[in-house]
């Protein structure tokens, strides 16, 4: 009797679990189905401007959150493309990249690709960081807001203390005089980024990430 009733317990934990599964969607069905469409010009992009060990997937995590993989998409603001550049930024990539970005093009997937991996890595020559995890919030910190606005936070804390070196905990930590709404949509973009959609594209097959 004890034994039937352990092995009844049992079932009907499996069936729970099973229940709990089957309510939980597969992370793959985050990643929009038109994400596959731009894979390999991303990969290629990414390779060419990082080398063979480029963190596609934070690419591709940073593209899902500016678009979720929209080549049209237009923000209220006027940022366009799957990378959501500012017409001015678009202009200004350019003009610093001709041999590969060329014209401005911001509604060409391929060249809204090539425009934001051009511009983290650009970022990334100017922003020194503990490790590659924490220089990527940096510069993701600073392609939303601006490099300007992350010198001045940089500043601010490691006027408080604070490690001027780290983002996670340290740096986000500080405003030198963002708009509250700024501050709080500039804060949420690494960590949705890094934190969250990273993963998806790493279990995918996209790739390595700067923090997986």
């Amino acid at each position: 009797m004890r034994r039937s009733r352990s092995l009844l317990y049992i079932a009907a934990a499996c069936v729970g679990l099973l229940v709990c599964l089957a309510a939980s969607p597969p992370a793959k069905a985050e990643i929009p189905d038109q994400a596959d469409r731009y894979r390999r010009d991303l990969t290629r992009i990414a390779q060419s401007e990082w080398g063979l060990d480029a963190p596609v997937s934070t690419f591709a995590a940073q593209i899902h959150q500016e678009s979720r993989w929209k080549f049209d998409a237009k923000s209220p603001v006027g940022a366009q493309g799957l990378g959501q550049v500012m017409p001015s930024t678009a202009t200004w990539l350019a003009e610093l990249f001709p041999k590969v970005l060329g014209k401005v093009e911001p509604y060409n997937p391929v060249w809204s690709m090539q425009a934001l991996i051009s511009y983290d890595r650009w970022l990334a020559n100017r922003i020194q960081a503990r490790g590659p995890c924490e220089q990527g919030a940096l510069i993701l910190s600073a392609y939303n807001g601006g490099l300007g606005w992350v010198i001045k936070d940089r500043k601010l804390a490691s006027a408080k203390g604070a490690d001027p070196l780290t983002w996670f905990n340290s740096v986000e930590r500080f405003n030198n005089g963002r708009s509250a709404a700024a501050f709080k949509e500039n804060r949420q973009y690494p960590r949705l980024i890094l934190l969250r959609w990273e993963a998806l594209y790493v279990a995918d097959g996209w790739g390595q990430g700067v923090c997986q």
